[in-house]
């Protein structure tokens, strides 16, 4: 399994960006996918994630600005950022799990300018 997640930058307070993390070895309708962050001098905490049905759940701190989505034959997970705020900056991570192996992808670093 291999993840690589791309689309992060720098971006002012209010704007938006749009992550992607594409996927190789796994199927997307079965496994849950997850996208985490972790701010410097944090803890990784879980943004966003989505089942193999599609059902989503997200931090409440994102709730109604950030949307989870993915596209089952290409492979690929997104994470639509809008509205965001300083304390959105970190390295945002994707992640899932099969066979009770847990696969990271690189991280992509996301900074929001206030």
């Amino acid at each position: 399994v291999q993840l690589q997640a791309s689309g992060g930058g720098l971006v002012q307070a209010g704007g938006s960006l749009r992550l992607s993390c594409k996927a190789s070895g796994i199927v997307l309708s079965i496994n849950t996918m997850t996208w985490y962050r972790q701010a410097p001098g944090e803890q990784r905490e879980l943004v966003a994630n989505i089942s193999g049905s599609g059902v989503t759940a997200y931090l409440d701190s994102v709730k109604g600005r950030f949307t989870i989505s993915k596209d089952n034959p290409r492979k690929t997970m997104y994470l639509q950022m809008n509205g965001l705020k300083p304390e959105d900056t970190g390295v945002y991570y994707c992640w899932t799990r099969r066979s009770s192996s847990n696969f990271w992808g690189q991280g992509t670093l996301v900074t929001v300018s206030s």
